[in-house]
């Protein structure tokens, strides 16, 4: 099953939708932690700042949203309130990791360097799949009339992936040699993540 195929059956299903949003949300403010995790106590930058809030302000959109649904469900980021909990849990997680390890083997990068590197990849990588997923979610919800919206996050993305490409620059001359490693990453994981998804949306159509 596609993505697009997936979204359309998750947002056929009120339940579900609001999972759904909360997962994203869920997924939107992990990313913004892990940039604040990433700062240099005095090295940090207007970009990152900026970057960070905007995700938090992301996950509070997405939460706020489940309300159009249905008020008062999915109050926390608790395993029942998910979607595939485990998978979107790891998923990102697991996505820093494994760019760390390639940062450590590839550069021998440590310590403030090495949680810099790996924020600059793995946030590009998020963006790049940000790029192709919410439109598609977007165009569902549209398509629906439903009363949700992602547009503002739409724009929001578009403009992350380019702070994220000037800065992956001034990281180093062959940066999308770097970065398509982590987009490699990303892909598989995301893979995973929506074989999980799709398991869990048809045992719950099989109950």
């Amino acid at each position: 099953m596609h993505l697009k195929e997936i979204l359309e059956q998750i947002v056929d299903n009120p339940q579900q939708h609001a999972k759904w949003l909360n997962t994203l949300s869920f997924m939107e403010n992990a990313g913004a932690r892990k940039i604040s995790a990433s700062e240099d106590i005095e090295k940090v930058n207007l970009i990152i700042l900026k970057h960070a809030a905007e995700e938090h302000r992301h996950a509070y959109y997405l939460k706020k949203q489940i309300g159009k649904i249905e008020e008062g469900i999915c109050q926390n980021y608790e395993n029942q309130y998910l979607l595939a909990p485990k998978a979107s849990k790891y998923y990102l997680n697991n996505l820093d990791v494994q760019a760390c390890k390639y940062l450590k083997r590839e550069l021998n990068l440590v310590g403030a360097e090495l949680r810099f590197a790996a924020y600059l990849l793995v946030t590009y990588a998020i963006e790049v799949r940000a790029d192709d997923l919410y439109p598609i979610y977007q165009d569902i919800l549209t398509k629906t009339a439903s009363k949700v919206m992602v547009k503002s996050i739409i724009l929001e993305e578009e403009g992350h992936l380019e702070e994220m490409i000037n800065q992956l620059k001034a990281f180093s001359p062959v940066w999308e040699k770097h970065a398509q490693i982590a987009v490699d990453i990303e892909h598989q994981l995301f893979e995973y993540w929506m074989t999980q998804l799709e398991l869990e949306l048809n045992l719950e159509f099989i109950d």
